[in-house]
């Protein structure tokens, strides 16, 4: 058999991404009604393990799981009039049941808000219960006018978590617990560099006080946006009657916040930054299988074959996602350029000569770096390779997210930047209201986005905004989004 192997040049990354998505089997976009795919075996397995990281970390921090129905009545949506205005045009309804048309709307959810409150209306009587703190993991469903397989699909799949606290001072802390949670996981565990902003007024979630977000930006200069988190204040609170008793004999409304964490948009943003040309490169945790070994054949087959599958079993033991390739009619060749379009991280090549002197050959998949390593010593070296692949991982997405940030002191410096991709850095006047028509003008003749400013570091405004030429009062990062 030839040898397989996939080449795209990354840099075409619309073709690349449509290829790998296929190669690669992670979906299949051919079901028949735009907007919606088909999650094969080895894309879901990326999903359920990003789900596990995720849902440990939330119930560390006093998350409890649950699961809300999939549809809305109609009435519920139209309590919160500035909620419902934002998602309207999004919304699926559902009208008929068999032959019989259905009395009232029921909308599939674009987001659960209007699904989840009122039962926290029933829920919330005392200080004692609260805080509470819910997420359900499950599909949302927004009617997208350009869909694209994980990055903006009509079905997608994510995490939501809905709070609800006694005071002001605890929703606003735990909206800086929720950006640490998807930090911690995306970048720390998952080596995917994030930009962390508040999103100015005119972009914020449909009834929040301020809503603050996570972006990737993608390798073809365009951001995602892969988490949010909203400071709902008591808007919903107040819409939805959500009252407590509190300790001086009062009733209250609830303070609330609500997280979305994106697993759909992860899942692009895994594959895009830190694939390469041969195809995947998936970090250990979410990597379906996390070491593949390939054996050599030759004079000693059946021996080499013996000692695979002690190995093999040596792996699994130690809590590793291992496979032996023992396919007969796939050449070595093969193998190891499959694999490599696979994304599994390590590879283990065990032939006659590292049975007979008891040291295995690895391959690790981000740099195709080979090692040796004694046999008593694999279990180590694998965990110690998991490791540095991440820091790695890390350090190679940092410096090109750092590339593409450049600062722009006019108008035309702005256009020329945004049409070379990236994020590009200015004095705004304003992140309120009154900046709006600032960042329509930005939209309109560069179809660019004022993502809003940085929450994790401090930046002062020098000079006067890009577009107008007042006082600038906020440094703003501008990209086009998806």
């Amino acid at each position: 058999m030839s040898k397989f192997i996939f080449q795209v040049d990354k840099s075409n990354f619309s073709e690349w991404y449509s290829k790998i998505i296929s190669t690669a089997e992670i979906a299949d976009v051919r079901y028949g009604i735009a907007g919606f795919i088909v999650i094969r075996p080895w894309g879901m397995y990326i999903v359920k393990e990003l789900y596990r990281l995720f849902e440990a970390e939330l119930e560390k921090r006093g998350h409890q799981p649950s699961l809300f129905p999939t549809v809305i009545p109609e009435e519920n949506l139209e309590v919160e009039k500035e909620h419902v205005t934002g998602f309207k045009p999004e919304v699926f309804w559902v009208t008929e049941a068999g032959e019989e048309k259905l009395e009232r709307r029921l909308a599939l959810r674009p987001t659960s808000e209007t699904a989840m409150y009122p039962m926290y209306k029933l829920w919330i009587q005392g200080r004692r219960d609260l805080p509470l703190k819910l997420y359900q993991s499950c599909s949302v469903f927004r009617y997208e006018k350009t869909p694209r397989p994980f990055i903006k699909g009509r079905e997608f799949l994510w995490i939501e978590a809905h709070d609800a606290f006694a005071t002001l001072e605890e929703a606003e802390r735990q909206v800086l617990e929720d950006m640490e949670t998807t930090r911690s996981v995306l970048y720390e565990k998952l080596g995917v560099p994030i930009m962390a902003f508040q999103r100015p007024e005119w972009d914020k979630f449909p009834g929040a006080v301020h809503t603050y977000a996570h972006d990737v930006l993608m390798p073809d200069g365009r951001v995602c946006q892969v988490a949010s988190t909203h400071l709902l204040g008591q808007n919903f609170s107040k819409a939805f009657n959500i009252l407590f008793l509190d300790e001086d004999g009062q009733r209250k409304h609830v303070y609330q916040t609500c997280y979305g964490i994106g697993i759909s948009r992860m899942v692009a943003a895994l594959i895009s930054i830190h694939g390469d040309s041969g195809g995947l490169i998936l970090p250990f945790p979410v990597a379906p299988i996390q070491v593949v070994i390939v054996p050599i054949p030759g004079e000693e087959t059946a021996r080499v074959l013996e000692k695979c599958r002690q190995l093999e079993q040596q792996l699994r033991e130690a809590g590793f996602r291992v496979y032996l390739d023992e396919a007969p009619e796939r050449t070595p060749g093969y193998k190891y350029y499959y694999w490599e379009m696979k994304g599994v991280p390590v590879r283990i090549e065990v032939g006659k000569q590292e049975v007979e002197s008891k040291v295995l050959t690895l391959a690790r998949r981000d740099t195709r770096e080979k090692i040796k390593v004694e046999e008593e010593k694999l279990v180590e070296a694998i965990r110690e390779l998991a490791e540095d692949m991440l820091r790695s991982l890390k350090a190679r997405g940092e410096a090109s997210l750092k590339s593409r940030i450049r600062d722009a002191s006019s108008f035309s410096e702005l256009k020329q930047y945004l049409e070379e991709g990236g994020y590009v850095r200015a004095g705004f006047c304003s992140t309120g209201w009154e900046g709006e028509a600032c960042a329509a003008k930005i939209q309109e003749e560069t179809r660019g986005r004022v993502r809003g400013f940085r929450i994790d570091i401090e930046e002062e405004p020098e000079g006067s905004c890009i577009v107008c030429g007042k006082p600038a009062k906020h440094v703003v990062y501008i990209a086009r989004q998806y």
